[in-house]
């Protein structure tokens, strides 16, 4: 008792006192890595899944959308209680924290159990409603048939991983991220051409791994790694606490979601265009987050920061966080959007070497990396607003960028512009959410002290 109460103090004073930009730093790169090799997975998988034909490589960027949707379960239960749970470390509430902890992994469990259990009788509709043409069904419904079988593993590893990353142990969670991602790496070719599974293979590989990082991230938790300790039997389960959980994760869920209705819409808009169309938008979307991801991944290393430092008053810490969160994510995309900018059909290529699908990734990448100049500030502040418990205002900006602004573009300027205008809607929707950001930081920032409590300045 006395070792984890010596390891508590130990990492207060280390989110409360250590230097802002060596914390965000440290707090980053775990996030980052793990974020790297996920999505070099994600690129992987799609390149491999290329080699089957266009229409399998349409199907993975269909069932991208469900997968969204499941993690946006483990996102809401995981940020909602790990937002929680940091401002409760941070007012030395340890035993509280815990309890909110638990509650939110065994939700998020259950509810992915819940998933599963009702679309496996939907299966024929569900690929239908995801954006799936005649051809890239039947392997759609296959590749989401495999999916379905990890989905409470894959919505329990998104919340444990975000529990994690608040407690400020983002380390943990790369070990657990980065070993699933590099074993689906591994099996990807193994199970989709040496033993020729096709795409089958590679949503085995996909679910297994998933299920093996589960297992990795909760043995963190189960051998004392953490100052969060899980417990069913001591999970806060009050209405109450979920409904704060709930409530503070929502914004998560509600950028998630919306990132799934937005793909859903996106794919059935370019499906009238053809395959070619939804495998193009498909790699685009993959190559533009992959991007995105090294930006987030600043961000996700704040949001620890920022909720703990809130929690125990530090506000001068908590502003100076927000700007060296803001400037350091800018750099990265500046750097990688002038790369990508360069190298945008040959980065194209790379998935589907089809002079169509190239021709049309290719415009909407370069449209992508211009704009997304605007998209570091938004994510600070919205990361901001939820990490402090401001949950109106976290819901606004976090349904901005893929809802408010981006389906409605996407719809008006399909139907404007055909598949120009397809491919125009998510950048026109990165510039459009900017002002709204600038207005809410302006708000958060005058009515946050300049100074720690006690008067004392970061």
């Amino acid at each position: 008792m006395q070792k984890q109460t010596e390891k508590s103090n130990a990492q207060y004073e280390r989110m409360t006192g250590e230097s802002i930009p060596k914390l965000i730093a440290t707090m980053s790169v775990p996030t980052i890595l793990s974020m790297l090799v996920t999505n070099i997975y994600n690129l992987v998988d799609t390149a491999f899944v290329g080699q089957l034909g266009t229409s399998q490589s349409g199907a993975v960027g269909v069932i991208f959308g469900y997968m969204a949707i499941i993690q946006a379960v483990g996102f809401m239960f995981g940020q909602g209680a790990g937002s929680i749970a940091a401002r409760l470390l941070g007012a030395r509430d340890d035993r509280q924290a815990s309890r909110v902890a638990s509650a939110g992994i065994l939700c998020s469990f259950a509810i992915g159990v819940v998933m599963s259990l009702v679309t496996f009788p939907l299966l024929d509709r569900i690929v239908r409603v995801l954006g799936s043409t005649e051809t890239i069904a039947p392997y759609a419904k296959q590749y989401l048939t495999y999916i379905l079988i990890a989905a409470p593993a894959m919505t329990g590893g998104y919340t444990l991983n975000n529990l994690l990353r608040y407690e400020g142990k983002a380390s943990l969670g790369m070990i657990g991220l980065m070993t699933g991602a590099i074993l689906n790496i591994a099996l990807d070719p193994l199970l989709m051409f040496t033993l020729n599974m096709g795409i089958a293979g590679a949503a085995i590989a996909t679910a297994f791994s998933q299920i093996v990082s589960f297992l990795i991230l909760l043995s963190m938790f189960l051998r004392h790694k953490t100052s969060l300790h899980l417990s069913a039997r001591e999970a806060d389960l009050a209405p109450r606490t979920i409904g704060n959980i709930v409530a503070t994760g929502l914004p998560s869920m509600l950028r998630q979601v919306l990132n799934s209705v937005a793909t859903i819409l996106l794919n059935s808009s370019a499906a009238a265009y053809g395959d070619e169309a939804v495998a193009a938008m498909s790699i685009v979307s993959r190559v533009a987050f992959f991007v995105f991801a090294l930006a987030l991944g600043i961000g996700q290393g704040y949001q620890p920061v920022c909720a703990f430092n809130y929690g125990a008053r530090k506000y001068a810490r908590l502003r100076k966080a927000f700007w060296v969160t803001v400037w350091m994510a800018q750099a990265i995309i500046i750097i990688m959007s002038a790369a990508g900018l360069l190298f945008s059909d040959s980065l194209v290529a790379i998935f589907r070497d089809d002079p169509k699908v190239i021709e049309i990734g290719t415009r909407a990448l370069k449209l992508q990396f211009l704009t997304m100049l605007f998209v570091p500030f938004t994510m600070a502040v919205e990361m901001t607003y939820q990490s402090t418990g401001r949950r109106f205002g976290a819901a606004l900006l976090s349904s901005a960028r893929s809802g408010l602004f981006f389906i409605p573009m996407l719809l008006i300027l399909s139907a404007l512009r055909g598949l120009a205008g397809i491919q125009e809607a998510q950048p026109l929707a990165y510039v459009l959410a900017f002002p709204l950001s600038v207005g809410f930081a302006i708000h958060f920032l005058r009515a946050t002290p300049k100074e720690n409590e006690g008067g004392q300045r970061a």
